[in-house]
């Protein structure tokens, strides 16, 4: 794909509806999740892209929880319907950015941490990056509330100016 093409002509890929049976279900994600992500070796600014194992919880990867559900409280986290037919845009948020106006990223500090936020701007979705030594870690991905896009407009403004 040439990285002059227009967002609106690259579309992410089709939502992962919810068909009645959780289990089928989260079994599905999963599988898109290990394909997706695990397996796909995800690159960023030229640096690969980790993912967090530990602690497991039901057989399945840690982050995987984190790009599923919603929660401060790990062991109180619920499924987030958004957040699961949307598994698959986190491999073409990140596979994309750079290539598209559309999707822009700045770097922004969470406590103590540095990290990337990915936003695709037009589809209200990010992915969140940790700085490492090296490498990035995959923090979450999300549905981007109208309240948390005028913060990222903000935080991507703040970022611009800095660099410039």
């Amino acid at each position: 794909m040439e990285a002059s093409q227009p967002i609106e002509e690259q579309n992410p890929p089709d939502l992962v509806t919810f068909s009645g049976d959780w289990e089928v279900y989260e079994e599905s994600l999963y599988k898109i999740f290990l394909d997706t992500i695990c397996d796909a070796g995800l690159i960023f600014q030229g640096q690969r892209i980790s993912i967090k194992k530990v602690p497991e919880h039901k057989d399945k990867h840690f982050v995987f929880w984190h790009l599923t559900s919603e929660g401060e409280l790990e062991e109180e986290r619920t499924p987030d319907f958004r957040r699961c037919e949307r598994l698959s845009w986190v491999n073409w948020i990140i596979v994309n950015c750079g290539k598209h106006s559309g999707i822009s990223f700045w770097e922004n500090k969470r406590g103590s941490e540095n990290h990337v936020v990915i936003w695709c701007e037009q589809y209200e979705y990010a992915v969140v990056l940790a700085k490492r030594n090296g490498y990035f870690l995959l923090k979450t991905a999300y549905c981007v509330t109208e309240k948390r896009a005028n913060s990222f407009r903000k935080e991507r403004q703040l970022s611009q100016r800095k660099n410039s």
